[in-house]
């Protein structure tokens, strides 16, 4: 491992407390016991990984916070994103006048000079299609790079390493938030939607802490990339103080000097990227009248939204010159990630479809107004978000819902409201065979040319260990029904 010697020597006899043992602080604990630093280690559960780094070196305590005499003792506080601004450790910290920080921001603080360039990806929904999508894209073109940030290893182990010329970084508005010095050299933020209300307050907070990914563009040495079609991100986009305006940008630049490059499934203008007869086409890094990048055609999964990702992920990509055989090969052989729009099995002329992925209401329409007569499979942790505009938008295509998860009671309200003729079946239980009950009940409502879409607009954590179990749980069923 490689690391910068004065980056290295900032954090050796640092006392820094990480707060949560899970990947993200593990990893931070691990990289900064090996730079010598004094660790502690805080959880409120003894978990394998508490166990490990107190064997390591680490001072291990329990609890949900530090008293303040510990955290009087601390430089440096790393939260995992279970911690949010207003538990009782960030507030604490933040009044004892201590940076507090996440895993990413310490990675970019570990970057050395000849470090890998970071390209990263935020937004409500699609940041790990884009970013592996981007991935793809840098492989194709010859680049040493993963994708990282919230999939893949640990970015704080990344940057010690020399393996990688650039990363694709998924980043997440907790991560965000908790920086202060990140500035990927190219951001791009996909779409703004209410999500994570109950961690950051409001979504002026939520949506000021994305905005963070376009850092380098403010300070004039990046490029930002923005989703034109999102009213609420073009707006911030416009509204950024760069360095240039767009159109006075060269548009054969490699990367521009606080560049912004909008992003359109309509036809893109100078200094934008868009769709024409068919086709992704880029008129901000290539020539004036634009280069075709790939077809719409080419482009999984299928849906608006992911040319959407496609164009937002090529963005990048040609910020840091990439040519567009490379985007057009990439697209071209990308395999999208499990549970994401993903056809499980047709059964009796009904489809099943397993978007477990769609974790709020914004990811859910995508899904759901894909597709004409749908049998929702709905519910779960809501977090603070109100699904009613949802219902109301797409209850013209529903022939059914079936409801479980710790929130259904209030996307029942939701259809009572909106969809009153709409069947609804809850399902109570929480156990291994829950979800078998769910597509049983979601089968006894379709008819053959339907679809029975799990799309459940919320979290899932109530009941499985995350949205992934989630979706096999509902393959394995679909299976166990087909056979």
């Amino acid at each position: 491992m490689t690391v910068a010697d004065d980056r290295a020597r900032a954090y050796a006899g640092r006392r820094v407390l990480v707060a949560g043992t899970g990947v993200a602080g593990t990893a931070c604990a691990e990289v900064l016991l090996g730079l010598g630093a004094q660790v502690t280690v805080l959880d409120r559960t003894e978990s394998e990984a508490f166990v490990r780094l107190r064997e390591e070196g680490a001072r291990a305590v329990l609890g949900d916070e530090p008293d303040r005499a510990l955290l009087a003792e601390v430089d440096d506080v790393i939260v995992s994103p279970g911690f949010a601004p207003h538990s009782p450790l960030a507030r604490a910290a933040l009044a004892a006048g201590k940076p507090v920080y996440s895993e990413p921001e310490l990675a970019w603080r570990l970057r050395g000079p000849e470090a890998a360039g970071w390209l990263a990806v935020t937004g409500t929904n699609g940041k790990t299609t884009t970013t592996t999508m981007l991935a793809a894209i840098l492989r194709a073109a010859g680049y040493r790079t993963a994708a990282l940030g919230n999939i893949g290893e640990p970015l704080v182990h990344a940057v010690l390493r020399d393996d990688y010329e650039v990363l694709a970084v998924e980043l997440s508005s907790f991560q965000l938030y908790w920086s202060a010095t990140l500035a990927p050299q190219g951001g791009a933020l996909l779409n703004l939607a209410d999500d994570h209300l109950e961690w950051h307050g409001d979504f002026e907070s939520y949506a000021t802490a994305k905005t963070a990914i376009w850092r380098a563009a403010v300070t004039g040495s990046g490029v930002a990339v923005g989703n034109l079609d999102d009213p609420l991100v073009a707006a911030r986009l416009h509204a950024r103080p760069f360095a240039h305006d767009p159109a006075a940008a060269d548009p054969s630049a490699r990367v521009g000097g606080g560049r912004t490059v909008g992003v359109t499934l309509g036809v893109p203008k100078p200094g934008e990227l868009g769709v024409m007869d068919g086709a992704l086409v880029d008129r901000a890094f290539g020539p004036a009248d634009g280069v075709e990048l790939a077809s719409v055609a080419q482009i999984r999964p299928a849906g608006a939204h992911n040319v959407s990702n496609a164009l937002h992920a090529a963005a990048l990509a040609r910020s840091w010159g990439v040519p567009e055989s490379a985007v057009r090969s990439a697209l071209a052989g990308y395999e999208p990630q499990p549970h994401r729009n993903a056809l499980v099995a047709t059964v009796g002329g009904v489809a099943y479809v397993d978007d477990s992925k769609a974790t709020n209401p914004h990811a859910a329409l995508a899904s759901l107004t894909a597709y004409p007569r749908v049998v929702w499979i709905a519910g779960g942790q809501l977090k603070g978000v109100d699904v009613s505009d949802l219902v109301a938008t797409v209850a013209d295509r529903l022939v059914g819902a079936v409801l479980l998860g710790v929130d259904r009671a209030q996307v029942a309200e939701a259809l009572r409201r909106h969809a009153p003729a709409v069947p609804v079946v809850e399902v109570g239980r929480t156990d291994d065979e829950a979800m078998t009950e769910v597509v049983r009940a979601a089968a006894g409502l379709a008819r053959p040319g339907d679809t029975v879409l799990l799309a459940p607009a919320a979290a899932s954590k109530d009941m499985f260990t995350g949205y992934d179990q989630r979706g096999e749980r509902f393959a394995a069923a679909v299976s166990a029904l087909a056979g």
